[in-house]
């Protein structure tokens, strides 16, 4: 119960207590009605709040924003050796928010693609907040399309509040490249690995998320929206975030647990900036272990088994 509805359940019990006093005694049994439901419904609050201020969810959620967090280009300096980034669409021009290129992965030659947030200001400016633009998923297809045509294994780095929703990304069709990447992707011929290493936020994340296999870093977040925007959207309060993010299961345990991802990466309590290296080890180590189980499939396996995985998501 809101505050406003308990303030006007107090008024009333105020007139009636005194009505009863001054006309008619019998109204005390509606006054003990009204006392108990106030009295519940301020219990049942307290409790609500206690719960999220203990909300694991949400501590998940702020990790996962960390100004210290591992970005995309950190995890592929850390992991792939001889990074050749590779820039623009060939259509429009190159978004800073969308990184990608050639790399080795041990003795394995990749392509790597992730989203890419800034460090401070000035570069989260020109990294737009790693919200990608229509350029941005094209250019991430136009690698994968070229690792196809070279066979090369394909990862992801997933770390976006969203797709960028400005009027210029709209009128470039950001709808349609996501839409785009999403279909493309689900028939690629080489394997794909997506990692949510921070926020997954929306279609601007799932466009880098139709993978043969889907990991999360353990303090990571996936999700339709941000707490915030579902908190606006089904109670008109965005200040009730941190009960949306309990309620919402965003977290990489919640989603292991219904079978939405298909492994999680441990980090530092405090988060993977806490510990990178013990992180980075462990993934590193992970993606050399499944690629190679990858590459004894033939192509038709590999795309079968990437459409087995999201038919069967959602089933009981």
């Amino acid at each position: 119960m809101h505050s406003t509805e308990q303030e006007i359940l107090r008024e009333r019990l105020k007139e009636l207590e005194q009505l009863a006093a001054q006309v008619d005694p019998s109204l005390k049994q509606d006054i003990e009605k009204i006392s108990k439901r106030l009295k519940s419904e301020e219990l049942a609050q307290k409790a609500t709040l206690e719960v999220v201020e203990e909300s694991v969810a949400w501590k998940r959620v702020q990790l996962a924003r960390h100004k210290n967090r591992l970005t995309t280009l950190e995890y592929i300096s850390k992991i792939f050796d001889d990074f050749m980034e590779l820039h623009g669409d060939r259509l429009y021009r190159d978004d800073h928010a969308v990184v990608g290129g050639l790399a080795w992965l041990g003795e394995m030659p990749v392509t790597v693609i992730g989203h890419q947030k800034g460090r401070d200001v000035k570069e989260n400016i020109k990294r737009n907040f790693g919200m990608a633009h229509p350029e941005g998923y094209r250019k991430a297809l136009r690698l994968m399309r070229q690792a196809e045509k070279f066979g090369r294994p394909i990862i992801c780095f997933i770390d976006t509040p969203g797709a960028y929703c400005g009027l210029g990304a709209e009128e470039r069709g950001q709808g349609e490249a996501i839409a785009r990447n999403l279909l493309e992707m689900s028939d690629l011929k080489v394997p794909v690995i997506s990692i949510v290493i921070g926020e997954g936020g929306s279609g601007g994340a799932l466009a880098f998320g139709v993978g043969n296999e889907i990991w999360m870093l353990e303090n990571s977040i996936y999700s339709v929206l941000s707490p915030e925007g579902f908190a606006s959207i089904l109670w008109k309060d965005a200040s009730r975030a941190k009960e949306a993010a309990e309620i919402m299961k965003i977290t990489a345990d919640d989603l292991n647990t219904f079978g939405l991802v298909d492994k999680v990466i441990p980090e530092h309590e405090q988060g993977v900036h806490e510990d990178p290296t013990s992180t980075v080890n462990f993934l590193k180590e992970a993606l050399i272990k499944e690629l190679d189980r990858y590459s004894d499939m033939t192509s038709e396996e590999i795309v079968s088994s990437r459409y087995d995985k999201f038919r069967k998501m959602g089933v009981c």
